[in-house]
């Protein structure tokens, strides 16, 4: 295990509307409000279409091939994330949620790309002093956390 220490810093509160893409317009939010390093929880729902990383292929095999899961109608979503800086500075969402309909339901990574329906609230928690960040591991190629 590795680890840092942080610090609560500023708490904001965002309403994402319909259409947004989920990644995309968080990471923009804390580029243009300087924040580095953040927890956040969201509550909403994802439109049809939207998509969502649901596994590996493969556990143990190289390359990872990602297995993509795509919404069959509008979901119910709740999810968390962490925000850190990528190996440029720029803020680097990752966040897996759970949606449901009609009894039925999936998890996975929001990356593949989660449109918003009607309305998706986040609360997110900005960590001040913080020196983690996010790093490129080759034999991944995923961008992993360095406390």
């Amino acid at each position: 295990m590795k680890f840092s220490q942080a610090r609560p810093g500023r708490v904001f509160v965002l309403r994402l509307e319909q259409g947004e893409v989920v990644h995309e317009v968080i990471e923009s939010f804390a580029a243009e409000q300087g924040i580095r390093c953040a927890a956040l929880v969201m509550l909403g729902a994802a439109d049809e279409g939207s998509r969502i990383t649901a596994g590996p292929e493969g556990g143990g095999t190289r390359p990872i091939v990602p297995m993509i899961h795509r919404l069959a109608g509008v979901h119910e979503l709740t999810g968390v994330g962490t925000i850190f800086p990528d190996e440029e500075g720029r803020p680097s969402l990752h966040s897996h949620v759970a949606v449901g309909r009609q009894g039925g339901g999936a998890a996975g990574c929001i990356r593949a790309g989660v449109v918003v329906w009607t309305i998706l609230e986040v609360v997110l928690l900005e960590l001040d002093d913080c020196t983690a960040r996010r790093e490129r591991d080759a034999p991944s190629g995923f961008e992993l956390l360095e406390p």
